[in-house]
């Protein structure tokens, strides 16, 4: 493999031109200029609305067309199973309207207390209409959930078990696979959160066999976009919420109103930048999926080490404490995302020192709310979130852990 190239990775960032390092990425990464040119291009070129017999309708068709391949290559999925939606929450909420019309009096829904509060609220929600709404914990001192809990948890009476496939505020990796195969023994689907995980490895939902999995273009150097697969199967089976004269065909059926076609237009180039890093990594990358793989998986070792060197630094630090996993030598059950607390000042006393300092980075709950509280850190303001990409380097983990070594 060639080295990690970082140099041509930052220039594709425009935004990485301005004096700030941006460790906000958990919350949003910034975007290329491919992303630029491609919503400016759709915008100049092609703005109108789908299946017209006019020039720009025809071009918008061919964006939707190209953005739909281009997620197909990054999840391994069919085109007809992926919806686009405003972002992963909305469409979880859509999803589990249409689920919840299925559930009668004592289904179970299994969720844990480490996932991102959007899937979370939308599966609580069917309560309401009489489901038994189970939590599985994880360990507070490594912040990891042990895939027996899942199973202590399930029953014949499971519909469905909803999991992050990295945690937006501690990195956390859970066995999403095992957790999956558990579920389907007793018969019940699996929806998986990969919003935190889609910019840092490897997502093949045919490997996984989840029922649905959600991600948002935002998280991967793409414009503000939601994504959810679903088997087509169950795109089928269930009865979506959508106005008569709209197509009833998959996945048409799933997305209501006109979509969001500019940024479909840079979904697609977002996923072309994760591809071309894979080609220039030197690994066999001759179909647009091996160079997808390639590219996550050079990502994932450049991250690595950062990660390493950021969790060191870190803990040398007194008194400041990290949550989630910091063994070097298990780096890969987590993503690059920590979060810490200290003695010295409160998380957002501490992220307005670092940004007043030219560093982006978030404090507070994150949206991980049963999280926060499970760790008794809710009421005191959460913790400072330091979320790595790939065109972070090693000098700006520097000058952060700088920046927090001479902080009065």
């Amino acid at each position: 493999m060639n080295e990690f190239d970082i140099a041509w990775v930052r220039a594709q960032f425009p935004a990485l031109e301005q004096p700030l390092i941006f460790f906000d990425n958990p919350g949003g990464t910034q975007v290329t200029q491919g992303v630029i040119t491609a919503v400016t291009e759709y915008y100049q070129t092609s703005n109108a609305n789908i299946g017209g017999a006019f020039a720009t309708s025809r071009r918008t068709d061919a964006v939707l067309h190209a953005a739909r391949s281009a997620m197909a290559t990054m999840l391994n999925a069919a085109e007809e199973e992926l919806v686009f939606g405003p972002n992963m929450t909305s469409l979880t909420f859509h999803l589990a309207r249409s689920i919840g019309e299925t559930i009668r009096p004592g289904d179970e829904i299994i969720l844990t207390n480490l996932d991102h509060d959007g899937n979370v609220t939308p599966w609580l929600d069917l309560a309401a209409q009489g489901a038994v709404i189970k939590f599985v914990d994880f360990d507070p001192t490594d912040c990891t959930v042990d895939p027996a809990q899942f199973q202590a948890a399930l029953s014949d009476r499971t519909r469905l078990v909803a999991i992050t496939h990295a945690s937006n505020a501690v990195g956390t990796i859970p066995n999403v696979a095992a957790v999956i195969r558990m579920a389907h023994v007793v018969g019940a689907w699996v929806f998986v959160d990969a919003v935190q995980f889609a910019p840092h490895g490897v997502i093949d939902v045919r490997a996984l066999d989840c029922d649905f999995l959600a991600c948002s273009a935002y998280k991967f150097f793409g414009p503000h976009a939601g994504i959810l697969f679903g088997k087509a199967a169950h795109l089928r089976q269930l009865k979506p919420h959508k106005l008569r004269p709209a197509k009833d065909t998959l996945p048409y059926r799933w997305e209501t109103g006109t979509q969001n076609h500019e940024c479909m237009a840079g979904i697609a180039a977002a996923v072309a930048h994760l591809q071309e890093i894979g080609k220039r990594s030197g690994s066999a990358a001759d179909s647009p999926r091996a160079a997808m793989i390639a590219g996550m998986n050079a990502i994932h070792t450049y991250e690595r080490e950062l990660a390493e060197r950021l969790l060191e630094g870190l803990a040398q630090i007194s008194n400041l404490k990290i949550y989630g996993i910091t063994d070097r030598d298990r780096l890969d059950e987590r993503v690059p995302t920590v979060a810490f607390t200290w003695p010295r000042r409160t998380p957002r006393a501490t992220a307005e020192y670092l940004g007043d300092n030219g560093i982006c980075c978030w404090s507070g709950n994150y949206y991980a709310l049963r999280l926060m509280e499970r760790l008794g850190l809710e009421e005191h303001g959460g913790a400072v979130r330091i979320g790595l990409a790939h065109y972070n380097t090693h000098a700006e983990i520097d000058r952060l852990l700088n920046l927090l070594d001479d902080c009065q």
